[in-house]
């Protein structure tokens, strides 16, 4: 089994791939303390520790990232490769600066260039919402943030006096899409507030992508949102929540993993 990690700065999202097929996924808060991770850790792959043969994490948290290698090294003895240190995301990128784009973002735009084909525009529904552009010859052009849901909520109740706290759980609560756009209470204003003034960012800006890239733009949601979204936005094409893990899956077993992925050559 590959055991394939993806650190956000919300969740850690383990996956674990039989060959080709996502086997188990757990999640686990990213704040959590050694310890307790430690014993998450121990519970989830108690039963897999003789079959895990490789480990693959991709960070946007350094801290968690050299624990959770310790962590792993010794409860399986295996030392993780991690990406954009030991293997990078075989995708050209066309950032200015390539160095500021965030490894989960080249994971996820090389995950859908390969699953989904280009060009194509990547939404991640994850701690800020990600907009990532795949050009027509397939190379990472850059793309876009926004605060996601949970920052908006957390930054409204914080910076003003008398709006009341709105978890992330009044949202998921509308799992039917609500065509009202007025709210019957406070709590219920901010609910529709966020929740359609995210959709219809994400409906506007694919426009502006289609108008300036082309229609046939292909549109794949991922992150814990993703389907929340999918069903509130006209403009989405694909969902797949664990298009990371996958994209970890294919830098492990994916055809030029040896000659692109790794610093070095296996012996």
């Amino acid at each position: 089994m590959l055991l394939a990690i993806d650190i956000g700065n919300t969740s850690i999202t383990f996956g674990l791939f039989k060959g080709k097929k996502l086997f188990k996924v757990f999640k686990v808060t990213t704040a959590l303390s050694a310890n307790s991770l430690q014993r998450h850790i121990n519970k989830a792959l108690a039963r897999h520790k003789e079959e895990i043969y490789s480990i693959i994490i991709c960070s946007v948290v350094p801290d968690k990232t050299s624990l959770l290698r310790k962590l792993l090294k010794e409860k399986l003895g295996i030392n993780a490769n991690v990406v954009g240190e030991d293997l990078f995301a075989p995708i050209t990128n066309l950032y200015k600066s390539p160095k500021q784009v965030g490894q989960d973002r080249l994971v996820v735009a090389y995950a859908c260039k390969k699953l989904y084909g280009f060009p194509a525009l990547v939404i991640d529904f994850g701690t800020a919402t990600t907009f990532d552009y795949i050009t027509k010859d397939g190379n990472y052009a850059g793309g876009m943030i926004t605060p996601g849901i949970e920052i908006s909520l957390d930054a409204l109740f914080k910076r003003t006096a008398l709006l009341p706290e709105v978890s992330i759980r009044h949202i998921l609560k509308t799992r039917k899409p609500d065509n009202s756009l007025i709210g019957k209470g406070t709590q219920d204003s901010i609910v529709k507030g966020t929740a359609k003034g995210l959709t219809g960012m994400c409906d506007s800006l694919i426009d502006k992508f289609k108008k300036q890239y082309g229609k046939n733009v292909k549109v794949v949601a991922t992150g814990g949102l993703a389907e929340f979204f999918k069903k509130r936005c006209r403009s989405i094409d694909s969902v797949d929540e664990n298009l990371i893990l996958k994209g970890i899956l294919l830098m492990d077993a994916g055809p030029d993993y040896r000659k692109i992925c790794l610093k070095t050559n296996f012996p």
